[in-house]
């Protein structure tokens, strides 16, 4: 029985539980000079009590502990969801990011009060600059597609500059999805080529697509399929033959850290995903920042303001002189600044390139553990993520990846990324990242050769799998038509 179902009986709702005259507290009874409520806040004042649960503070924090033991993340099992790094990220860089001395300070306060802050986001600012080799960095952007969008608006002002701001940008077909719509949002008309059959650029079909009106071409390096692209220098090239710009998302950053730097590579602009790759726990929409690191060139069109530090040695908010002007209020998500600083001063230089070693020998030591029960998309040596197919077995046996993912769950492991990329057949997207201890890696491996074995065997498990969950399997189909649609939860015995 998986770990998912322990403390997981049936138990009442708050509203289940409530009853008449409970209370978490009883505050002492308002003297505000005989001032009513309504003069107070006019229409905005209650006429009626809202309609809450009546319960005590201990039947609240037990039922939120009940809730948090039925929640499933990185710290209660393993997380292999391709292409997003759902890692561990160390606790010490929660206790930074909450002293008082950061996480009470107000953006509106004058430079020479906040100069420790300050010196913290021109740090990172500046080891940013070093691990992408793109000189220029604003912390600005509130994550990976909105740094895309970012990228592409300093692009419009940089080429706005010469006189014209281009009419298109060319992407891969393995590109993120975040990337058309951010292109489409910058004004741009989407191109796409294809890849080849080994999930690597089509240079042909570029070549093809680039002319005077390409703006940009953006390329996620090592791609959406684990593969980083050996033709990259030709690649870049090409694109700067016409005059375009080549961006890198930096989605995939975690496994190149330390060993190669996408400004090296050629590419102009880079977003990171701090939230990624240099510790934050994310998910479920946030928190996230999504620096963005420019080639000299561009860095005077980047959003501003940035930290910078004066001649005097002391540090203070600095507009590019061509910004492109806000992106984000303040100077961007500064808890997350927080963590990224604290993580990279821990791991130093040689730590962070540990980092992507880890992460691309894990991924490789569970591509070849698997490929026996389900083949690989691409056979050869992966990066950080690799793609399986699940087209075979659902032939054989009828069973699904989604059924192999719902299954997962009955193991105790999050299921990976499924049916990305489009590309792959019943495709399922692994990434085991880099803090995934051996013996955890080999219980994944065994867990989805078992189920290879039980989808031959007893297919019907499968497709009514999960079973040990609180929640059995939904009508994904019926949920996703009606979000109003109440659920009714049925919780293991």
């Amino acid at each position: 029985m998986s770990d998912f179902c322990r403390d997981q009986g049936p138990r009442p709702t708050l509203y289940e539980s409530s009853r008449p005259g409970a209370r978490c507290l009883r505050p002492p009874a308002c003297d505000s000079a005989g001032i009513s409520a309504a003069a107070l806040f006019g229409a905005y004042a209650r006429t009626s009590p809202p309609a809450l649960p009546q319960v005590s503070e201990l039947e609240i924090m037990r039922h939120y502990d009940h809730l948090a033991r039925m929640n499933f993340g990185v710290d209660t099992g393993s997380y292999p969801l391709g292409s997003c790094t759902m890692k561990y990220n160390p606790r010490i860089n929660e206790v930074a990011a909450r002293l008082p001395g950061f996480a009470q300070l107000h953006p509106a306060q004058p430079d020479s009060t906040v100069q420790g802050a300050l010196r913290l986001m021109y740090e990172l600012q500046e080891d940013l600059a070093a691990a992408s080799g793109l000189p220029g960095v604003s912390l600005q952007p509130a994550a990976g597609a909105h740094g895309e969008y970012t990228a592409l608006m300093v692009f419009r002002a940089a080429l706005t500059a010469t006189g014209n701001p281009r009419k298109k940008v060319i992407l891969p077909d393995t590109a993120h999805g975040t990337n058309p719509a951010s292109v489409a949002m910058a004004g741009y008309d989407v191109v796409t080529v294809p890849s080849t059959e080994g999930g690597l650029v089509d240079m042909e079909a570029l070549r093809a697509a680039l002319d005077k009106d390409t703006a940009a071409f953006m390329l996620t390096n090592p791609n959406t399929v684990g593969i980083f692209d050996p033709q990259i220098l030709e690649i870049t090239r090409a694109v700067h033959e016409v005059g375009a710009f080549a961006y890198c998302d930096g989605a995939n950053l975690n496994a190149i850290l330390g060993i190669t730097r996408p400004g090296d590579l050629g590419f102009d602009a880079l977003h990171i995903n701090l939230h990624k790759t240099f510790s934050t726990p994310h998910g479920g929409g946030g928190p996230g920042a999504g620096p963005l690191c420019v080639s000299a060139a561009l860095a005077p069109y980047l959003p501003g303001p940035v930290a910078a530090r004066n001649s005097e040695g002391t540090y203070e908010r600095m507009t590019p002189s061509a910004s492109i002007g806000r992106v984000r209020a303040a100077l961007g998500n500064f808890a997350v600044f927080v963590r990224a600083y604290t993580y990279i001063k821990a791991l130093g230089a040689e730590g962070l390139k540990g980092v992507a070693e880890q992460a691309v020998l894990s991924a490789n030591y569970l591509r070849v553990c698997l490929q026996d029960s389900f083949p690989v998309a691409y056979d050869r040596i992966c990066m950080h993520e690799f793609v399986l197919s699940g087209a075979r077995l659902k032939a054989e046996t009828g069973v699904s990846t989604l059924d192999i993912a719902k299954r997962l769950l009955d193991y105790g492991f999050h299921p990976p990324t499924i049916y990305f990329p489009l590309i792959v057949n019943e495709a399922m997207m692994f990434e085991p990242t880099e803090t995934e201890p051996l013996a955890a890696l080999d219980a994944l491996a065994d867990a989805l050769k078992t189920m290879a074995e039980e989808a031959k065997t007893d297919p019907e498990l499968l497709k009514s799998a999960p079973h040990t969950t609180p929640v059995r399997r939904l009508d994904e189909a019926q949920a996703a038509r009606n979000p109003n649609l109440r659920v009714v939860h049925r919780f293991c015995s």
